[in-house]
């Protein structure tokens, strides 16, 4: 991160500046050398040529600190780069954009070497004595940073916030710091906004919608969490299969059914899943799409004989009643309720012996007020057709 930013201008620093600003002759020539060296990328001369240097004017050592900070770091030496970068800081001799620059270059390094904390007051002094505007919001962003390895959630939304007083584009980096602090503080209805813009940055990944979603869940909104994922799948947002189930419940719970069973037909389990298509079947019930809903039934119910209850009920409902019968006898247990409504299918088939003959079953196992009814119903209406008959 800084090694492409910020060698190059600080190097050039070094021998530009070394004359204005009272270096002593001897201190200025062997860092024109050093200097020299470096740009043949000969680090270690450059460093041993500044290591020998013995220096007594505070100025000549806080300058050959930072210069000798950047060559360590520039050869890999990051622990003696911190030290002499921090020993150049900490002098207060430097000056200006030449002390700002150095203190930047020391705190990425501390925050490229995760010593968050310690970077971290040379970060604030840096927003505090920016001289460019352009530069604060990075330094805020590095800030915001800062705090989000340390967990320290508040912070992160507070260096976030002034790093959002400077108008700019939304970027990535910035925004899901935001987020992860409004997560981790439950802030959930601020998040749903960052999401948003989040969206807006990458409106193909599909991990901003399914956050959108829980969180609009998780405030009660059903209709915001069923909006954003249908506006997903409106926007060719390739949907996972818990994706799909989960749109086909938001459907549900907003009352559209339909849509919830023409959604589960996507599934790629879907005829082989006998709780998935009873879950159709019953969405399609609750549209009163009937035949839709029984053909649903019939394949869950080959899947799973339990559904086999399901399917007769609503056979029976729709008057095709030799089906329902058919449907019963695969049944297990419900021997009662089995055995009204056959009575019923009976019935309606004009079939009045076998109609009453499972009403007096279904009383027998059950005794119950319409099984009852049903076998005085039936007995007088037997009765009449045999006096009719005689």
């Amino acid at each position: 991160m800084i090694k492409n930013c910020l060698i190059g201008l600080l190097l050039s620093l070094s021998a530009g500046v070394a004359v204005a600003n009272q270096l002593g002759q001897y201190t200025a020539t062997r860092v024109q050398h050093a200097h020299n060296l470096a740009q043949q990328d000969k680090l270690e001369q450059a460093i041993s040529t500044l290591e020998a240097l013995d220096l007594a004017r505070g100025y000549d050592q806080a300058f050959v600190a930072r210069m000798l900070g950047i060559l360590y770091w520039q050869n890999d030496q990051v622990t003696p780069a911190i030290q002499q970068l921090d020993l150049a800081v900490t002098s207060g001799l430097l000056q200006d954009e030449q002390a700002w620059q150095t203190r930047k270059m020391l705190a990425d390094m501390l925050l490229n070497e995760q010593q968050y904390s310690q970077a971290l007051p040379h970060y604030y002094n840096l927003s505090e004595s920016a001289s460019d505007r352009q530069t604060v919001p990075e330094i805020w962003l590095r800030i915001a940073q800062s705090h989000y390895q340390l967990q320290q959630w508040s912070k992160v939304l507070t260096a976030i916030a002034r790093y959002e007083h400077y108008p700019q584009p939304d970027q990535l980096s910035p925004l899901s710091l935001k987020l992860s602090a409004q997560l981790e503080l439950k802030q959930w209805s601020p998040a749903i906004k960052t999401i948003k813009r989040l969206i807006a940055i990458e409106p193909a990944r599909m991990e901003w919608w399914r956050q959108l979603v829980a969180l609009y869940l998780r405030v009660g909104d059903e209709k915001g969490a069923l909006d954003a994922m249908a506006l997903a799948k409106l926007d060719g947002i390739a949907l996972s299969q818990d994706d799909l189930k989960l749109l086909a419940q938001l459907y549900a719970k907003r009352g559209v059914p339909e849509r919830a069973a023409m959604v589960l037909a996507q599934l790629d389990q879907i005829d082989v899943d006998s709780k998935l298509k009873a879950q159709q079947a019953s969405y399609w019930q609750s549209a009163k799409e009937w035949q839709k809903s029984i053909a649903s039934w019939r394949v869950a119910a080959q899947l799973d004989s339990q559904y086999y209850w399901n399917l007769s009920q609503l056979l029976a409902q729709e008057g095709h009643y030799q089906q329902a019968l058919a449907a019963l006898d695969k049944v297990t247990g419900r021997h009662a309720e089995v055995a009204l409504i056959k009575a019923r299918a009976y019935y309606k088939l004009q079939r009045i012996e076998d109609a009453l003959a499972n009403a007096k079953r279904a009383n027998e196992i059950s005794p119950s007020k319409q099984a009852q009814s049903w076998v005085k119903y039936l007995s007088q209406l037997r009765s009449v057709k045999s006096s009719q008959n005689s």
